[in-house]
């Protein structure tokens, strides 16, 4: 069995402009997600998907491993599959889709994604998190509602499940999920699932997730107990996550002295 983690980049973006070339930590944002992904050492290959010559030449320096795609792609999904028929890839068991926003995404995520796939026996698989009821109140965020054997039911940015009785509202509580977008296929349902149209309630809500859902095909969902990290959209995002990198590795570093210190 083999994985191959793709990481779909374009240099545009509405509300932070060359977002995967902004810099986190002196480094290219996508190359750190890259960096991330390949350090955790669960997928075989993990290559950057591009169709920005620019993107490719900045990885290429960091010996990052890039890809060159169509420009006409709709959807970071389309730029996976593409990536994924390709003959040097053509063998892989699982394909992961890993956003390159999101440069504090979790081994236990990509882990769990994949879990579905290879172990759940879904054709494609997500991860959620356990979540507070005040996200029903933010449209910004997705919001995933499960059936009993992990199989995804809907996707929304509306409040999902929607309490119709207060006194539910415990009940209501323990369902609160909120959608991780990190994605494992198996080959042949991320070829299906780039061939199908678009269905009218992905154009609803603006989710390309629903799409296979509407189509029968099953995705299976993994629940962590803890909330991601935020992905980097906007430059106070981008600002946050550089405070949130230094902190970190100011406490690695903290923590390595303490060690060598007692020894």
């Amino acid at each position: 069995m083999s994985t191959l983690a793709v990481i779909p980049a374009r240099i545009g973006s509405g509300r932070l402009p060359r977002k995967p070339l902004q810099l986190l930590a002196g480094r290219p944002m996508v190359l750190r997600v890259w960096e991330r992904v390949q350090a955790f050492g669960i997928a075989d290959e993990v290559v950057v998907a591009t169709d920005s010559a620019e993107i490719a030449d900045a990885l290429r320096e960091s010996n990052a491993t890039v890809v060159m795609t169509r420009s006409d792609h709709p959807s970071g999904t389309d730029r996976v599959a593409e990536v994924a028929a390709m003959r040097r890839y053509e063998g892989a068991t699982a394909v992961l889709n890993v956003q390159g926003d999101e440069p504090f995404v979790s081994r236990d995520a990509l882990q769990g994604a994949l879990q579905q796939i290879l172990e759940a026996g879904f054709p494609l698989g997500t991860v959620a998190a356990r979540a507070t009821p005040d996200i029903l109140r933010t449209p910004d965020v997705v919001k995933v509602v499960a059936a009993s054997d992990g199989r995804a039911m809907y996707f929304s940015r509306a409040a999902i499940p929607w309490l119709r009785e207060p006194e539910d509202a415990p009940l209501r509580d323990a369902h609160v999920h909120q959608h991780i977008g990190v994605y494992a296929y198996a080959p042949e349902a991320l070829v299906r699932w780039v061939q199908l149209p678009q269905h009218p309630l992905e154009q609803i809500e603006r989710l390309e997730q629903l799409r296979p859902l509407a189509a029968g095909i099953p995705m299976g969902v993994a629940l962590m107990d803890e909330l991601p990290a935020r992905g980097v959209d906007t430059p106070e995002d981008l600002h946050a996550a550089n405070e949130l990198w230094h902190s970190m590795n100011d406490s690695i570093a903290h923590s390595d002295r303490h060690t060598t210190g007692q020894s």
